[in-house]
This record gives structure tokens, sequence and C-alpha cells, in this order.
């Protein structure tokens, strides 16, 4: 399944933005939502990720406080709100899902990828 990301842009250090995803067809309980980060040079990295009933969430500890997540299931779609940017921030972000669960998720990667969308955050 391919999801669909949007929201990226550029902005200063200490700014916001909001990321979207819609994951089409993809409303069977249990599948869990998230984003990953790569920045260039380096590998991927876990971001944040959410429960099919959105009461259990994760953050890499170097977005917690500062980034939220969350989902819509009536419109499929999951967003990271994302505020105090910065610099190092600075990556392409890729909305993920998982049938088997958040905490596969956040541990081992997910079975759907969206496009990713790139986040630039000047000093």
């Amino acid at each position: 399944v391919q999801l669909q990301a949007s929201g990226g842009g550029s902005v200063q250090a200490g700014g916001s933005l909001q990321l979207s995803c819609t994951t089409p067809g993809r409303t069977r309980n249990a599948y869990a939502l998230g984003w990953f980060r790569q920045a260039p040079g380096k590998e991927r990295e876990f971001v944040s990720a959410i429960n099919w009933t959105g009461n259990t969430k994760y953050y890499a500890d170097s977005v917690k406080g500062r980034f939220t997540i969350s989902r819509d299931n009536a419109k499929n779609t999951v967003y990271l709100q994302m505020n105090s940017l910065k610099p190092e921030d600075t990556a392409v972000y890729y909305c993920a899902g998982e049938p088997r669960g958040v905490n596969w998720l956040r541990l081992r990667g997910a079975e759907d990828w969206g496009q990713g969308t790139l986040v630039t955050v000047s000093s």
C-alpha cells in the first residue's frame, strides 16, 4: 500500500510544521501508523508511532516534548505536529504503516511506506 505524505517545507529554527499522511484503504484494526526520517548521509531513523486507537504513542528521545503524533481514523490520516524545530530536524520524513501493531512498527519498521516529504530547518 502506498501511503501519501504531505506538509513538508522550509522553516526557520523555532518554527512549526505539520505533516499529514493518508492511508487509502487501510482501515483494519491494529494498523499502526508512524513517522521515520532520513537526514543527508544518515540512516533512516524512527521518529514517532501511534496505535490504532490513538492511546499509545511513542517518540524518539530527540523529538519528545516538541513533536506530537495523532490520527483520525475516519479520514484515514495520521499527523505529525512539529514545534520548536531545530536544524538537526532537517530530513526527508516518511510516513509508515504496519498491520502488526505499534511495537512492531517502532522496533522493526513498516510494511507500508509513503513517498517522503522534505523538511528543512534553517538556523
